[in-house]
């Protein structure tokens, strides 16, 4: 049980947390606004205390002092029926949210596709309301982020940017393609086809360069990142061009519907025509035969966007702005 004899009868207090821990207001200040200048004695003593007396920083009083409101905004520019189905973002949020969490840190996670929805993620994303703000799934050149830096809200987007000096964190799209059609090539497949991402997104635009970089302009489907846009090319795909014997699609959701397609169609798998994704998320693991896949450690991606974001919030001009993780092929039973 705690002692809890010593507690005042309001709200513990800053000087109540030193007092218990044995250390300086300052220590169990910095501990609190999550700064790395605390030895590990200190710190797990401050968080002991902050235990047993059931203390809450004020924010509101940090925030007149700091002239920062301890919020960070994920925004998603995608529709809320996508964002719950596609495995991509729950992995990168939760990553997102382990290291804020860390950081005694609010997330505000935004999703905005429709105009109107858009107008009012606008007229939030201020100096008022969050610190910075991290950017998934931009489509085309949207001015956004060049927007919010103007308005003094830094931010660090995923996927490469157009604007040169802008932030962002990105996964080698291209070379893991590139290492995806290879390997089929190396099978001995001779008719490899490609379901493209959108074209308006980076990762679409590098995964069919790297397509590209090994077959040339081979035959090609467009897609959405999607089950059911996958199904679609995949069924395009085999009307146009019936000889194929592999197909890499853009991401994982359009592999599955593809495999469905080739399994209603009379196609083995990978016998008749091999099929690989791209991002070995969940499904890869479940799909009949089991996908192989190119690897993006997204986990990886949604901890260093926070890193880079709060590298630019703390003024460290050391600090590089553009990260490209690398990927890799998991080998499974499609391929």
């Amino acid at each position: 049980m705690r002692d809890n004899s010593n507690r005042s009868a309001g709200r513990p207090t800053l000087e109540e947390v030193a007092a218990r821990a044995g250390v300086g207001r300052g220590t169990v200040s910095r501990v609190v606004n999550g700064s790395a200048q605390v030895s590990p004695k200190a710190r797990k003593a401050v968080q002991d205390a902050i235990d047993e007396l059931g203390y809450v920083p004020n924010r509101a009083a940090r925030a007149l002092v700091t002239q920062r409101t301890d919020s960070i905004a994920i925004v998603v520019f995608e529709s809320g029926e996508r964002f719950f189905a596609e495995p991509f973002f729950g992995r990168i949020v939760q990553s997102v949210s382990s290291v804020l969490v860390a950081r005694n840190l609010q997330m505000v996670l935004m999703i905005a596709q429709a105009p109107e929805e858009r107008r009012q993620l606008e007229g939030y994303l201020t100096r008022q309301h969050v610190d910075g703000a991290l950017l998934l799934s931009l489509h085309g050149d949207d001015p956004l982020p060049v927007m919010l830096e103007e308005r003094g809200v830094p931010t660090v987007r995923a996927g490469r940017s157009a604007h040169p000096g802008l932030s962002f964190v990105d996964a080698d799209n291209r070379g893991g393609a590139r290492a995806a059609v290879s390997y089929l090539r190396e099978q001995g497949r001779r008719c490899i086809a490609t379901i493209t991402g959108p074209m308006d997104m980076a990762p679409g635009v590098a995964r069919y360069q790297g397509y590209r970089d090994v077959v040339g302009d081979g035959p090609a489907a467009a897609g959405d990142f999607g089950e059911i846009s996958g199904a679609m090319a995949m069924e395009w795909l085999l009307a146009n061009h019936p000889q194929l014997d592999a197909v890499f699609a853009a991401s994982d959701m359009m592999a599955a519907g593809a495999l469905r397609v080739l399994r209603r169609s009379g196609r083995r798998v990978p016998e008749d025509v091999a099929v690989v994704g791209f991002d070995d998320s969940v499904i890869a693991r479940h799909t009949d035969p089991p996908l192989t896949s190119v690897f993006q450690p997204v986990g990886q991606m949604g901890q260093e966007m926070v890193r880079l974001l709060l590298a630019k919030l703390d003024g460290d001009e050391a600090v590089e702005h553009e990260t490209v993780l690398p990927t890799r092929l998991i080998l499974r039973g499609s391929a």
